[in-house]
């Protein structure tokens, strides 16, 4: 009998390891984190830290676009990454096709940092699905041995004769839009077909002038001198900048798209309490303090603009004025009337 005993007790002991192993193995993936997000976005150095601070182990996979994140998202339901970065508008898009998970606040203690002029935005009122990582603007760079920089105030500037074949467009549909817009004096976000295709017909005015129609290698252009007028996002303006001291960063009058990225946790995410963990990292002043000091651009966290040099500080491309940021808009959903910028934008690109 006894023996009938110990064999029960120790099959039954068999069928609880086997139970318990697959938890094990669950435990050992979960130190992961699958970070879906823009390239040179978040730096090695960031990245290091995090892996050393937690034995969390990054696995980093880029897009080019949001729409190529939300494709890819959409795609696998949801799943498959732990972190992605959406712009603006596209958190509410991705949060309304039930693709982005509720934030757990309790996790993310270090939410005080951050200013509250950058919270409660339209495409997420209560910051339920995202944290701001980072923002800025779509300005204009100018090469100021070819043009007096105080000549330059408007969008329209870039019509002028003397820059025929040196202008620089943004091939990002919304930034681009979106200045053609402001030109014209309307909202970056307008609803209005007439408005719409006035900033089309604007574009293609433009278009003859236009050198390189690029996203990705605008610093470049503007460093070599092959533009000498066009859009850039803030950040890469001060690398230019870095590079070629005779380019100036300049805020049109008539204002311009501001933009806003996120870090959201995607709702068929694995390794939750690790996107919580890495979102509370970023949000600590001195980690936020060095992204900024890698891609230079603007930072959302008040705590960590307190511990900027004075240089970055008084950069105005990236802690720009009240008076520089006038008029100007972020980008939110436009609903189906998207499909009339797309119809317009291939109209510009097929002419």
């Amino acid at each position: 009998m006894k023996r009938l005993v110990a064999a029960a007790a120790l099959l039954l002991l068999v069928m609880l390891v086997s139970v318990s192993a697959p938890g094990h193995a669950a435990a050992a993936e979960a130190k992961i984190l699958n970070l879906f997000c823009w390239s040179e976005y978040v730096p090695q150095a960031v990245l290091d830290q995090f892996e050393q601070e937690t034995g969390i182990k990054v696995v980093y996979t880029t897009y080019e676009s949001n729409e190529a994140m939300f494709a890819k998202l959409k795609m696998l339901d949801g799943s498959g990454y732990d972190i992605v970065v959406p712009s603006t508008y596209f958190v509410s898009l991705m949060r309304e096709q039930g693709l982005l998970s509720k934030l757990d606040k309790a996790k993310l203690s270090n939410l005080a940092n951050l200013d509250p002029k950058v919270l409660g935005g339209p495409f997420d009122p209560s910051n339920d699905y995202s944290v701001p990582y980072m923002w800025g603007s779509t300005g204009m760079l100018i090469n100021t041995t070819i043009v007096d920089p105080a000549t330059i105030t408007s969008w329209s500037d870039m019509l002028r004769p003397e820059f025929k074949g040196k202008v620089l467009l943004s091939s990002d549909l919304r930034d681009t839009m979106g200045v053609a817009l402001k030109a014209k004096g309307f909202s970056v976000n307008s609803l209005n077909e007439d408005e719409i295709k006035a900033a089309y017909e604007f574009l293609a005015a433009l278009k003859p002038s236009v050198r390189v129609f690029n996203v990705e290698s605008t610093k470049q252009a503007f460093i070599s001198g092959e533009v000498a007028i066009g859009m850039s996002w803030n950040g890469d303006a001060v690398i230019a900048m870095q590079e070629n001291p005779d380019l100036r960063f300049v805020y049109p009058k008539e204002g311009l798209p501001l933009w806003l990225d996120s870090l959201a946790i995607p709702a068929g995410a694995k390794h939750k309490d690790n996107a919580h963990a890495f979102i509370n990292f970023t949000l600590r002043p001195e980690i936020a303090k060095l992204i900024v000091e890698e891609f230079l651009y603007s930072t959302p966290n008040t705590a960590a603009w307190n511990l900027l040099d004075d240089e970055l500080k008084q950069n105005r491309a990236i802690s720009p004025t009240k008076e520089d940021l006038a008029n100007s808009e972020f980008t939110n959903d436009l609903g189906d009337v998207k499909k009339t910028y797309e119809r317009y934008w291939e109209m510009l690109k097929t002419q």
